[in-house]
């Protein structure tokens, strides 16, 4: 049987890698569509044959879910129609640009008790899995130093400026938009930090703000985290590690710079080092070539989740310890101080 969706705003163009996806699927029937902007809505009826709607009602009315993947600013709107309605959600990142607007969402979906999912691509990767499953490998020791490095190439995309990615009214900034794919895999491996620093701002074009961020975690038991977050970078290789006092795990071609230039000579995606090997391991996972394919890959688990194969990929409520994060940055960045989130009593 299949899952009668509709989407519920195109302004995010992973919508459109998941309806692609979905079209292959028998599982799963785009059945409408809406955007407030009669020109989006057009191009999805074309690119995907998903029948455009004058209303967000008329969508609710002609289907069981949803895909949330409006600008930022309407989400909890929309997820209150679309609760109120009874429909199960899949909600495109980040959760919403405030607090409150965070908390009616965790507060809609848990009294109407409707399935719910944050579309986190990161969280179904099959690399970051891997990595995840090496954290609790006792041969590495203790977890000393947790790193991403998350990038795209804004300032080669023609226009991108002019995008609604950069108007505060609909989505803040580039940082709030796509800095939660690395904050959320932080919270993803080890939990809410206990502070934050962070420093962030803009490099290259002054019509894009923040296209740069550092940022700085640390967790209750000492361990450090850090995140560069930049949207001016061309190229690159490494990702991400993770330093153990006795190994180390190294992630390579994770974004989109990293993917879309020729690799080295034998670069290798995933590896790892326990202290007294002879030499690498490397993961036998399939080598993932591009951002397109990593963003595309997780049209299955939405799929599993709607039909209640799979628990939520992330839940509402961790949607908003997300975006806490993502304030405390602005808030460290803004006073030039270190932001508490919580403290912990070691046993």
């Amino acid at each position: 049987m299949s899952v009668r969706l509709g989407i519920l705003g195109f302004a995010h163009g992973h919508a459109g890698m998941y309806c692609a996806e979905w079209r292959r699927r028998d599982d799963v029937r785009l059945a409408a569509g809406w955007d407030h902007d009669p020109a989006r809505a057009a191009r999805a009826e074309k690119d995907f044959g998903i029948k455009a709607t004058g209303s967000v009602a008329g969508v609710l009315a002609r289907v069981d879910a949803v895909l949330i993947a409006a600008e930022t600013v309407l989400h909890a709107d929309l997820v209150e129609q679309a609760a109120a309605a009874g429909k199960a959600i899949v909600l495109q990142k980040p959760l919403a640009l405030t607090m409150e607007q965070a908390d009616r969402i965790v507060e809609t979906v848990e009294s109407a008790g409707v399935p719910f999912t944050m579309a986190w691509q990161m969280r179904v990767d099959g690399h970051n899995l891997q990595m995840k499953a090496l954290l609790s490998d006792p041969r590495f020791g203790r977890l000393l130093i947790l790193r991403r490095r998350h990038c795209l190439a804004t300032q080669h995309m023609a226009g991108f400026e002019n995008l609604w990615h950069n108007r505060p009214e609909l989505n803040r900034d580039i940082f709030a938009d796509d800095a939660a794919h690395p904050v959320d895999f932080a919270y993803w491996m080890l939990g809410m930090p206990e502070s934050v620093v962070c420093e962030m701002g803009t490099l290259l074009n002054p019509s894009v703000p923040n296209d740069t961020a550092v940022i700085v975690f640390r967790w209750h038991d000492g361990t450090f985290g850090e995140i560069v977050c930049s949207f001016v970078a061309p190229a690159g290789e490494n990702s991400a590690e993770l330093t153990f006092s006795g190994g180390a795990v190294v992630l390579n071609f994770g974004d989109a710079p990293t993917s879309a230039v020729p690799r080295p000579p034998g670069g290798i995606q995933l590896k790892w080092f326990v202290h007294g090997d002879r030499e690498w391991t490397v993961s036998d996972l399939p080598d993932v070539r591009s951002q397109g394919e990593r963003i595309a890959g997780l049209a299955a688990p939405i799929a599993d989740f709607l039909h209640g194969r799979r628990p939520p990929i992330a839940t509402a409520r961790e949607g908003r310890d997300v975006l806490k994060l993502i304030l405390a940055c602005y808030a460290s960045a803004e006073s030039g101080r270190r932001v508490i989130m919580e403290r912990k009593v070691l046993a």
